[in-house]
């Protein structure tokens, strides 16, 4: 069994297709689909969606690239929305939030605010996180570390081995993708290959980071068992034992998932 912890699958680049997506994922082996919130528009939807897909579950949250136009409203709606949640098998956590630093224009107070406020109901509500970390690894970390939060996953890693480390200590897991697919993600392939199997969990971010074989194309759920594939070689393990150990690591990264009926 293979699990996609982060897929975007209410993107708009699925509407021609999604349920077919859905289904061609279930068919190569990814039994179940993580699909994150990234704003109040789509809290309804990603969770629509994970109760009408085989093995789908979602996460509530306001995505950093997203805080431009969230309001403080949004915060108590997602309360709420979480309150409504917590007896659904198919709600696993809070995410995507974090910080994001790649991308200028973003006003740093602002998105730091929403990230802090979220991790405040993540520890209210004894939630696991999703983080989005794009450098910003130290202050993302640095939040968790305030909010006494001890479990989630730190989504995309590409941080130093020093930052892996110190987000493991934390209790939080590490995705990786497409973008260990590429032979020059030096950095990516060192860490996916050298950090210890339960600290990582598998994810496509799709419909973005495709893997190298769809370089600049759109990404799809499918494709975890061959990114897999690789990374299974650059370990040097079989492909069943990442399997099961990426299996087991998702679960602990997010309790809920496992509850998430198929």
């Amino acid at each position: 069994m293979w699990i996609d912890t982060h897929c975007h699958l209410d993107a708009g680049e699925f509407d021609a297709d999604r349920d077919a997506v859905a289904t061609d994922a279930r068919r190569s082996g990814v039994d179940r689909i993580v699909i994150p919130g990234v704003e109040r528009a789509n809290f309804a939807t990603v969770r629509e969606l994970a109760h009408r897909i085989d093995g789908g579950a979602y996460a509530l949250g306001i995505h950093p690239l997203f805080t431009p136009r969230a309001t403080e409203d949004d915060l108590r709606v997602l309360r709420e929305e979480i309150e409504a949640s917590l007896d659904d098998s198919r709600f696993v956590g809070i995410g995507e939030i974090g910080l994001d630093y790649f991308v200028p224009t973003l006003d740093d107070a602002r998105q730091r605010f929403f990230y802090d406020e979220q991790l405040k109901l993540a520890r209210a509500f004894g939630l696991p996180v999703i983080c989005h970390v794009r450098k910003s690894q130290d202050k993302v970390l640095k939040g968790l570390r305030v909010h006494d939060i001890h479990c989630g996953i730190a989504h995309a890693f590409n941080g130093s081995f020093q930052q892996a480390e110190a987000f493991i200590a934390q209790g939080m897991r590490l995705g990786f993708g497409g973008n260990l697919t590429f032979e020059r993600a030096w950095q990516i392939r060192r860490l996916a290959t050298d950090l210890p199997l339960d600290a990582i969990v598998l994810e496509t971010d799709a419909p973005d980071i495709a893997p190298s074989w769809r370089y600049k194309g759109r990404n799809t759920p499918d494709q975890v068992p061959a990114i897999a594939t690789v990374l299974a070689e650059l370990r040097g393990i079989g492909e069943q034992e990442l399997a099961l150990g990426t299996t087991a690591n998702a679960h602990a990264a997010l309790p809920r998932l496992a509850l998430a009926s198929s």
